[in-house]
């Protein structure tokens, strides 16, 4: 039996973050300026790294592919989730539920792959900077891309699988501000053990994993950076500070939600928001305000449209 014959949850309604209408406008105005910077900023450094040689590096072709995928991350969440804050019942339509968990993580599992490889990529061009350009020469990094774009497509095919196969039968209150596996499953009228095991062998173990690597590579960084001149250890510790800021948010988040039983606890919309708001937020300012190549790129972007703007007239 197929599972169009289980399924008679046809629309979904979400709690949302808040009952009280005051606080929905609130952060109905919040959240638009917090997505409307993400919007911006994640589109400015593409642009910039696209038309600045200078950045045509590895190191920058991962970073525009890392704003690409923020962008689409929270763009897959909090344009729903800002509706929301303006309708009295929040409800969206169970293919809408299946779409939104589709590229949720789609977007979130080839984040954490790329968050990964970058950190190799770090580690080839900190602890083997003779031969880096071997190391990471572009028929490597296009394969890295691509491997990791069919890694997020494959992941998330199997994970969106579990509440497809499982008989949703009602109630239909998603007490969360977005779909997302695990609050579906529960609405299974159904034993959710498996699929709960499934969900920690997937995700959860992913999340492990990637983390484990990453802490790996630092710890290797920082051992390879005790013997280098002050300035140069100074620009590569500030680098991967960075990066594991975005690391620690994004998977934090992950191995909190998916390495345990599929239950709601207060905390995970807290979580959540991190997830989906702040850590696309991140990249921006972490990549574009402490970052001198950025900056200079943004400034040749900023006088590009000058000149443009002063021709038009």
């Amino acid at each position: 039996m197929g599972p169009e014959n289980f399924t008679t949850v046809k629309t979904f309604i979400l709690l949302g973050l808040t009952t009280n209408h005051n606080t929905e406008l609130a952060l109905f105005v919040f959240f638009t300026a917090i997505y409307t910077l993400i919007l911006v900023g994640n589109t400015l450094i593409i642009i910039a790294i696209f038309y600045d040689q200078r950045l045509h590096t590895p190191m920058y072709f991962f970073l525009s592919n890392l704003s690409f995928i923020d962008v689409c991350h929270s763009s897959v969440i909090i344009p729903k989730m800002l509706a929301g804050f303006l309708e009295e019942t929040k409800t969206i339509s169970y293919g809408e539920c299946m779409a939104q968990m589709f590229f949720l993580h789609l977007f979130a599992c080839t984040e954490i792959f790329l968050l990964t490889i970058m950190a190799y990529d770090r580690y080839a061009a900190i602890c083997h900077p003779l031969h880096y350009t071997t190391i990471m020469n572009r028929r490597v990094c296009i394969l890295l891309g691509v491997g990791m774009w069919m890694g997020g497509f494959l992941h998330s095919i199997a994970f969106v699988a579990l509440p497809l196969n499982a008989p949703l039968c009602g109630p239909n209150r998603i007490d969360h501000f977005f779909c997302d596996v695990p609050v579906v499953v529960q609405l299974a009228c159904t034993n959710t053990f498996m699929f709960e095991v499934l969900i920690v062998s997937n995700s959860g173990l992913i999340s492990v994993v990637c983390f484990i690597i990453l802490v790996i590579s630092y710890i290797v960084i920082l051992i390879s950076l005790r013997n280098r001149f002050t300035e140069g250890r100074r620009k590569a510790l500030s680098t991967c500070a960075a990066h594991l800021t975005v690391v620690t948010f994004l998977l934090g988040h992950c191995i909190f939600i998916y390495l345990r039983p599929a239950r709601t606890l207060p905390a995970d919309k807290v979580f959540s928001i991190f997830f989906s708001a702040v850590t696309p937020l991140l990249n921006p300012i972490i990549y574009t305000l402490r970052n001198e190549d950025m900056l200079n790129a943004l400034n040749k972007l900023r006088g590009r449209q000058t000149n443009v703007g002063g021709k038009g007239h």
